[in-house]
Formats: C-alpha cells, sequence, structure tokens
C-alpha cells in the first residue's frame, strides 16, 4: 500500500513544511519514521499535555472560586462589568457614553466642516465656473455638471466627512474594547419579553452602522421565526446615512433653543433620543410581530462576553476611517453625484411655467404639510431612496430652489454661500421651516423606508417578496402615522 504524503522527514520540531511534490511513499517509511520521531523524543509528549491541561484547570479554579478562608481576588474584567451591567447602573453609563460621543461629534465637527464647505463651495466653485465660461462651456453642460453633480458631491463631502471622521473612530473604539456585547447584554432580557431572540441586540447594534450589514447579521439567529422579526425591525436602527441628517438638524434648530454653551450637550441629547425611540420602537414592533404575525416560543441562547481589551487607538482609528468612514463616504459620492444631476436637470426642466421639481414640489406640498413637513422634504426622500446619505444635499438643493436663493446667470437648483451651520439655518428659515418641521423631519429619518441596499439584502436574505414589502412599507406608514399625530397635537397646542 502506498499513500501520497508531505510530510514524510519532519524536522525534530514538529512543525510542517510548506507542500512539496513527493514521490508516494510506502506505509512502512511512515511507520519507521514514526518510531525514529518516538525515539528522538526525551520527555513522554502524554504526561506533558496531560499537566498542561490540568495546569490550566487549577489557573482557571484559583481565579474563580472563592475559598472561606481566603479574601477575593481583584479582578478588573469583573469590577467593570458590575457597573456596566448594573441593573441600575447599565443603562445610565450607555445614555451617558453615547450622548458623550454624539455631542463630542457635534462640537467637533463644526469648524472643519465649514472650512471644508468654504474651500469647495466658495473657493474650487467659483474657480470651476471661471474655466467653463473662459471655455464657453453650454449653460446647460455647465450647469449639469458643475451646479448640479459637483455641488451635490461637494455638499456631501462637506457635510458628512467631519462628523463621521468623529463618530466612526469613537463607535470602533467601544467595539474594540468590547463594551458592545455588553450593551447586547443589558438589552437581552427587553428583547426576550417582546417575544425576539436576545441575539437581536447584536444585530441591532450592527444596523446602527448600516441596516443591510444588520440585516445580514441576523443569520447568527437560528429560528426563522425570530430572524424574521430582526430583519423587519432592523430598519429602526439609526444606519450610518441618517446620522449627518440627525446631527445637522439637530445642531440647528434644538442647539438654536438654549445658549451656545449649551447648544452641543442639548444636540447629542435629541439625538440620542431619537436613537432610543428606534430602540423602543424596536421592542414594541417586535412584540406586536411576535403576537399577531408570527407567532412562536422564544429560544434561548448562551453570550459570552469577550474579555475586555486595551483599545488599539492607532489601528482603530486607521481601519473606522478606511473601512466605514470612507466606504459611506464614496457611496454617498457614487449616489450624490446623478442625484446632483436630477435635481439639477428637473429644476431646469419646464412644466408650463414652473420647473419639474417645482411642480412636483407643489404637488406634494399639502400632503407634506399635513404630516409637519413639507413638498420638498418628501420628494427628497424619494430621490434618495437609493442611499440615505444625500437627503441632506437633496434637500438643501431643493430648498434653494423654491426659496429662490440662486446665483444671478447659474440657472436653478444651485447651492450658493451655504459654509456654515448659520447659513443653512438661514436658509432653512427662507424655506419656511419651523420647529415643528425639523422634529418631524427627525422621526421621519427614523421611520421611513430603507435604502435601495437594504430592500435588496432583505429580499436576498428572506426570498420572499410578501416579507420585503413588509419591512419597505410597514416603517413609511409609521412615519406618516406618527409624523401627522405630533403635527395635530403640536398645533392643538401652539
Amino acid at each position: 500500500m502506498t499513500v501520497d504524503i508531505s510530510t514524510a522527514g519532519m524536522p525534530n520540531s514538529l512543525s510542517p513544511r510548506q507542500p512539496q511534490s513527493n514521490p508516494p511513499v510506502s506505509a512502512d517509511s511512515i511507520l519507521a519514521s514514526v518510531d525514529a520521531f518516538r525515539r528522538e523524543m526525551t520527555t513522554d509528549i502524554h504526561e506533558e499535555w496531560v499537566e498542561a491541561v490540568y495546569g490550566e484547570a487549577s489557573r482557571l479554579a484559583e481565579r474563580s472560586v472563592i475559598r472561606p478562608d481566603q479574601k477575593a481576588r481583584f479582578d478588573l474584567d469583573r469590577t467593570i462589568d458590575r457597573l456596566v451591567t448594573s441593573r441600575w447602573l447599565g443603562f445610565p453609563i450607555m445614555l451617558a457614553l453615547f450622548t458623550f460621543i454624539l455631542w463630542l461629534t457635534i462640537a467637533g465637527a463644526n469648524v472643519p466642516s465649514a472650512m471644508l464647505a468654504d474651500l469647495l463651495l466658495g473657493t474650487v466653485h467659483p474657480w470651476l465656473k471661471g474655466i467653463a465660461a473662459a471655455i464657453s462651456l453650454p449653460w446647460w453642460l455647465d450647469g449639469l455638471l458643475i451646479d448640479g453633480i459637483y455641488l451635490g458631491t461637494a455638499w456631501v463631502v462637506s457635510v458628512m466627512l467631519p462628523p463621521m471622521a468623529i463618530f466612526f473612530p469613537m463607535f470602533t473604539l467601544l467595539e474594540d474594547l468590547g463594551y458592545l456585547p455588553r450593551v447586547a447584554f443589558n438589552l437581552d432580557a427587553i428583547f426576550r419579553k417582546a417575544g425576539a431572540h436576545g441575539k437581536q441586540s447584536m444585530s441591532m447594534m450592527m444596523g446602527f452602522g448600516c441596516n443591510a450589514a444588520g440585516v445580514i447579521a441576523t443569520r447568527i439567529i437560528d429560528s426563522p421565526r425570530e430572524r424574521l422579526i430582526a430583519i423587519i425591525t432592523n430598519n429602526f436602527a439609526l444606519c450610518n446615512g441618517r446620522w449627518p441628517t440627525q446631527i445637522l438638524i439637530a445642531t440647528i434648530f434644538i442647539g438654536g433653543l438654549v445658549p451656545a454653551q449649551l447648544a452641543g450637550l442639548i444636540s447629542a441629547g435629541a439625538v440620542v433620543g431619537i436613537a432610543l425611540l428606534g430602540v423602543l420602537l424596536t421592542f414594541a414592533v417586535s412584540w406586536a410581530l411576535s403576537r399577531t404575525v408570527l407567532k412562536g416560543e422564544v429560544s434561548t441562547f448562551s453570550l459570552e462576553l469577550p474579555p475586555y481589551r486595551p483599545p488599539r487607538v492607532l489601528q482603530t482609528i486607521y481601519t473606522s476611517l478606511i473601512d466605514r468612514t470612507i466606504y459611506v463616504l464614496w457611496r454617498a459620492i457614487v449616489f450624490a453625484a446623478p442625484a446632483g444631476a436630477a435635481i439639477w436637470l428637473t429644476a431646469n426642466i419646464p412644466v408650463g411655467n414652473i420647473s419639474l421639481a417645482e411642480w412636483l414640489i407643489n404637488g406634494m406640498n399639502p400632503f407634506g404639510l399635513l404630516l409637519g413637513l413639507n413638498g420638498v422634504i418628501l420628494l427628497a426622500y424619494i430621490v434618495a431612496i437609493p442611499a440615505n446619505e444625500i437627503v441632506i444635499p437633496t434637500i438643501l438643493m431643493l430648498t434653494v430652489l423654491t426659496t429662490g436663493m440662486v446665483d444671478a446667470g447659474a440657472g436653478k437648483g444651485v447651492m450658493f454661500e451655504l459654509d456654515s451651520v448659520n447659513a443653512t439655518a438661514a436658509l432653512f428659515s427662507a424655506g419656511g421651516w419651523t420647529l415643528l418641521t425639523a422634529v418631524n423631519l427627525m422621526l421621519f429619518s427614523l421611520m421611513h423606508n430603507p435604502c435601495s441596499t437594504t430592500i435588496y439584502t432583505i429580499y436576498k436574505e428572506t426570498g420572499s417578496v410578501k416579507w420585503t414589502a413588509l419591512a419597505s412599507l410597514m416603517p413609511v406608514a409609521m412615519g406618516f402615522v406618527v409624523t401627522f399625530t405630533v403635527a395635530q397635537v403640536w398645533r392643538l397646542f401652539s
């Protein structure tokens, strides 16, 4: 009998060589090699293995067992866990951490965002317009390329890059430290009471980065029923593309209600409140689904908490900037460029005496006002179905169109001079925005249809048009109901 083996003649270190194209050897040769290895060993390998196993067991027992005559050993991991997973302190600590991260994001992003906007919109845009004029570029091509595609892309970069460059590394540091599994541990009991699987807490945390990734993360749930609940409700976790909308609107309208010293903290608190509302909606909808169309028993599982690790700050910052910030920004740019072109075209294609965009906005405006929103917001969310990242740039360009704030000779649907938060606030004010508009926009940003990528991912994961339609349309219906209710109550007492 012969076998093809590439490890014959291994060195005494027992480390395998790289595979080689050795000729077949006989079984007798293999046995002879094994016997030679055995004679070369100076100690009994079995005794060493047993000793190592018992040594590790003894170490674990010494760490875990407390004897009556022995004081408890200090364990840093357990000490921290007693605080962050405490019934009374776990949730306050979690809220304080996320509030601090959002406050740092809001307070730290204002200056670089204004600098980027001044560079891209105040310097580069006029320079590009000058070049277009010098080469006698046709007005429609000038408008489409510079006032549509370039301005839409430039606004995405100036609005989204600074906050993402702060938020994602901070969030990744918590993940790298080992804190996020503790958040899942804190939420596990609530998910069970809602009739959902405890592992849904982890897919929900993944959804705070990207809802499509959160939907894929539900594969860790074995029960098909509970996995469907997790998929349908994942959209209530604020994804990357919705954070800039929440942060910008909260900064302008919520932070503007208080003195400047408290503006960042109050704005961060408002965004945290929206994120918490999303978590509450996840519980409520999971409870409703588990008692109606997705009835069944709740599964049990074991959640292993990894040890705390010293955060690798430089590696974490690099990874989060490349894998998250740049990825999300590039995705936003890819969708913002054609969206900017579409907005410019609709703003310059006439329908009677007005543009197509104005015609659509005017048609949606009565329904939007009924919801405490406006036609600009509704049209922006239709245009932004491919990606949530372009909601704010689309709203800004459409608001510029409806307010008539255009540069002489540049055409319609163009953003200008929006190089600061104050200028953006002035634009919203000129568009008739109120505090009610801002609050309902934040609510509708939480409760609306998923982006096209997430919708496609839901279909691929479920293989069902019915469940995909439910996961896509249910949030929109809830958003309409909630914003309508808030608008009517607001107007009743204002």
